[in-house]
């Protein structure tokens, strides 16, 4: 992994924590998730004038992220729902790169050397370690949390192996990332008005900016991994995504006042530790 992709996946990690936070604090995360999603949208529909038209298989990877992300979202946020963003978050995140690292192994027949397998190891133990409240595995863990939180990792590899299968197949990974953040905040939108009806309208209205935000922030953030995916091999760039639990544990003790511990200090010391075997590797 060059070190231009090295440091802009860092970059977007911070971006994806930052986003996270901001679903996470408001009083309605459906809505705040929609939002976001439909901002997305909003952002990349000037690019589609820009770039070519997907073409043959590219669209059904660009329906299957759309299925894959929505059962992301809906996971995402009933984990938010009954956790901290502390516990919920990481947990959430770190399994994904195990899982897709054996799926990109299985089905793009592309594995990362020894280093960087050492390096998304460390990772995904110290992501999972995050979550652990005190030194106590059991202690502040919700059934409901942890099932939501696994389920979203599953999610999570699903869309990252179609989307990085899906931008090597594009003309561009600017055209397919645009294309998939217009479609999927056509859907999101569709989707918000068949479950709550029009007032989900009137609820998103007064957080426009905060969903504008969070949708800059969002569709930036995963715009730079999409890229990545074209430039090295995925498991390494979706490994390397998950340090943003640094950034997450960050934001829930500066601005969310969560607790932290010293067991959360070593679990960043693996992290850290994960994110120099992968620039190694």
């Amino acid at each position: 992994m060059s070190l231009t992709v090295f440091l802009a996946v860092l970059a977007a990690a911070a971006a994806h924590a930052s986003w996270n936070a901001m679903v996470k604090v408001r009083l309605d995360r459906f809505a705040s998730m929609t939002l976001m999603f439909i901002g997305m949208g909003v952002f990349a529909l000037p690019v589609l004038f820009l770039v070519p038209v997907p073409q043959g298989v590219t669209w059904l990877y660009i329906l299957a992220s759309m299925a894959f992300h929505t059962g992301y979202r809906w996971f995402l946020v009933k984990a938010y729902e009954t956790g901290d963003l502390a516990q919920a978050y990481p947990l959430a995140r770190g399994t994904a790169p195990l899982i897709t690292t054996l799926g990109a192994a299985l089905l793009l027949a592309e594995l990362p050397g020894a280093v960087a397998m050492l390096g998304i190891g460390l990772l995904s133990l110290g992501t999972l370690a995050m979550s652990f409240k005190g030194g106590d595995p059991t202690a502040g863990f919700g059934r409901r949390t942890v099932t939501y939180a696994l389920v979203t990792s599953l999610f999570v590899a699903s869309y990252t192996l179609s989307d990085g299968a899906g931008a090597r197949s594009a003309a561009s990974a600017t055209s397919y990332i645009a294309w998939l953040y217009v479609l999927d905040g056509l859907w999101c939108l569709t989707l918000a008005l068949m479950l709550r009806g029009r007032r989900i309208l009137t609820v998103m209205a007064p957080e426009w900016r905060t969903g504008a935000l969070a949708g800059g922030l969002a569709a930036g953030s995963y715009w730079v991994a999409a890229w990545a995916f074209t430039q090295a091999p995925i498991a390494a760039v979706a490994a390397l995504r998950e340090s943003s639990i640094l950034f997450a544990m960050l934001i829930s003790v500066a601005v969310l006042r969560e607790a932290i511990t010293g067991w959360r200090v070593v679990a960043a010391l693996l992290i850290v530790a994960g994110v120099v075997a992968l620039r190694i590797g």
